[in-house]
């Protein structure tokens, strides 16, 4: 045993890494053929996906899926994740004999958190399937017309890709809906699906599909198929680890260090049985959720930039020229906080005009970013979210500014940078977000923007080994030349001051105040901020402080001249109202006590 053991080792070491055509690292010795996957089924990943070779988490995940064993994957966004998951159950599948029908119902069911990782499943499903197309790929998801679903699931639909609420429903209340025959329970994007608050839903779900793992323990193989679940996420926290405890049985865990892997409390894991079993994983205890390092891919370049809170957009609207004009064929994601923000910047970058290069204001004047821009965010109609994001996706060049909508599992080709305006409510969303760069090995920056009472945010991020350098901001500035002259400005002047800052906030104050519509953008933009700002939980709460902010500063940032005072006031009160609230309760205690103890 020890002689298999001491080969296997051997085998692994000889195993050299280097990348494929997509820039992955991958076993130099590894092909998906060698992993157990059946050859059409490997011509289809080289042909429609561009996979000639797997990625690390690919190699590691598709033998252990193909076991049938239980599995728990912890892998950095944009690893190929989804190719792990998918190409073992179409190996499967396939292979059945007599081949399998649309009236045998659901086999597979992929659990993700929104619409667009919804559709973008799909998508990859679609072509994996190219050549058998006796396997029917489905979806189900929010603002879809109900009865239309309803008619494709009594059809049947083999592998079902959905999102938790609209499964639910049709659980619940499409008797048509055939899923005796489940084999396959995943969870893409764990994390974030109990984020936005599905976990009862989740639960339910198990419950309805009979797929807790202590009720599976019970049952033995009573079914037809071994249920197998798998749980996939790029950060883990508490909830990931209940989800975890009440849906997997024994799960073999894929990218996580052994010196995370301990949380006694979970005694329901058992140490694994065969050597076989030991060489895929030494341990099989739950990851725990103290603050461990974040996954983030070696070639994603983190800056930060500190900027006073009235300067904001103006530097927001440099950095993207100086990007788009550095390079004019790539693609950048800009995160806000909220939908209005959103809006507001759409328009603005869109529409907003100004000539900085000429001394005279007759001469035309030109958009200041010369690309495409297109907006997500989870008020938009249904059908003008999947326009965006199949458009953003087969553009070379074009500018994305969107919420935390597009931060989970969406994979954008080419992206090259990712910048955060709004800093995250949540730290782990800082992953998602930069994860939408630097995918399958491709190179890639993320740029995040600090006001400086909000610097502490940086020691934050350490914590969990991310490590950020400066962006040379005054460097760029320097490079715009203004009325046809470059400037040459001294250090120690205030980045507020610079002639170029103070130039570009100026017009596009005068194009705001010009501009009804935008205007109104601009206050309610200010409102929703404001209310987001408050929002930060946890540790987040002493560094995002509204006690900070100057409001008039705040203003500025969505090029008002003055705050707007009815926003001001409402905040205000708001405010007072919540104080004078919790005064109240402390009398109300006092009294309580009083009369109890007979004072």
């Amino acid at each position: 045993m020890k002689k298999t053991q001491k080969s296997n080792k051997e085998k692994d070491e000889k195993m050299s890494k280097k990348s494929n055509s997509k820039g992955s690292e991958i076993f130099a010795s590894c092909s998906f053929s060698s992993l157990g996957l059946h050859s059409t089924l490997c011509d289809q990943l080289r042909e429609r996906l561009g996979f000639e070779a797997p990625t690390l988490v690919q190699a590691q995940s598709i033998p252990v899926i193909l076991s049938g064993r239980h599995v728990l994957v912890n892998a950095e966004t944009g690893s190929g994740k989804t190719i792990a998951y998918l190409a073992p159950i179409v190996h499967h599948l396939q292979g059945y004999s007599p081949r399998i029908e649309r009236s045998h119902g659901t086999f597979a069911l992929v659990l993700v958190p929104t619409r667009e990782l919804c559709m973008q499943v799909y998508e990859i499903l679609q072509k994996l399937l190219h050549r058998f197309h006796w396997i029917v790929p489905g979806y189900v998801m929010g603002g879809e017309n109900r009865n239309k679903e309803k008619a494709r699931l009594r059809k049947g639909i083999s592998i079902l890709i959905a999102t938790p609420g609209r499964l639910l429903d049709h659980l619940k209340h499409t008797s048509s809906f055939v899923h005796t025959s489940l084999r396959w329970i995943i969870f893409d994007e764990a994390d974030r699906i109990l984020e936005l608050g599905f976990g009862k839903d989740i639960e339910e779900i198990l419950d309805l599909l009979g797929s807790k793992a202590n009720e599976s323990a019970h049952k033995g193989k009573s079914s037809e198929f071994q249920r197998q679940n798998l749980l996939l996420s790029a950060t883990l926290n508490e909830k990931v680890n209940h989800l975890a405890k009440i849906s997997l049985e024994n799960p073999v865990m894929i990218g996580l260090d052994n010196t995370k892997m301990q949380n006694p409390s979970l005694d329901q894991t058992r140490s694994l049985g065969s050597d076989e079993d030991e060489e895929l994983d030494n341990s099989s205890k739950l990851v725990s959720s103290s603050s461990g390092d974040y996954k983030l891919p070696a070639q994603l370049v983190q800056r930060y930039v500190k900027v006073p809170c009235g300067s904001r957009l103006a530097v927001l609207l440099s950095i993207l020229k100086h990007l788009f004009e550095r390079e004019t064929s790539q693609k950048i994601v800009v995160f806000f906080s909220t939908c209005d923000a959103v809006d507001l910047h759409y328009s603005l970058l869109s529409e907003f005009q100004w000539s900085p290069y000429s001394q005279f204001e007759a001469e035309l004047k030109q958009k200041f970013l010369k690309c495409k821009t297109f907006r997500l965010h989870g008020n938009m109609k249904q059908e003008d979210r999947r326009t965006t994001f199949s458009a953003f996706k087969t553009e070379k060049s074009a500018l994305l500014v969107s919420t935390d909508v597009a931060a989970r599992g969406l994979d954008f080709p080419k992206v090259r940078c990712i910048i955060q305006y709004d800093s995250p409510g949540e730290a782990t969303e800082y992953v998602h977000r930069v994860g939408r760069t630097a995918r399958l090995g491709e190179r890639g920056e993320s740029l995040l923007f600090l006001q400086p009472i909000e610097v502490d945010y940086l020691q934050d991020l350490e914590k969990h080994g991310v490590s950020l350098t400066e962006y040379p901001l005054l460097k760029i500035l320097d490079s715009f030349p203004l009325h046809g002259q470059t400037h040459r400005v001294k250090k120690f002047v205030l980045l507020e001051s610079h002639p170029w800052v103070v130039s570009l906030q100026k017009e596009l104050e005068s194009y705001i105040l010009s501009e009804p519509k935008i205007k109104k953008l601009a206050k309610n933009a200010f409102c929703s901020w404001v209310r987001a700002y408050t929002a930060h939980r946890g540790d987040l709460k002493r560094i995002f402080m509204v006690k900070k902010l100057h409001l008039g500063h705040v203003a500025k940032s969505f090029a008002l001249k003055e705050q707007p005072s009815l926003v001001g006031k409402s905040f205000q009160n708001q405010s007072k109202k919540r104080k004078r609230d919790q005064r109240q309760m402390g009398l109300h205690k006092k009294r309580k006590v009083a009369s109890k103890t007979g004072i």
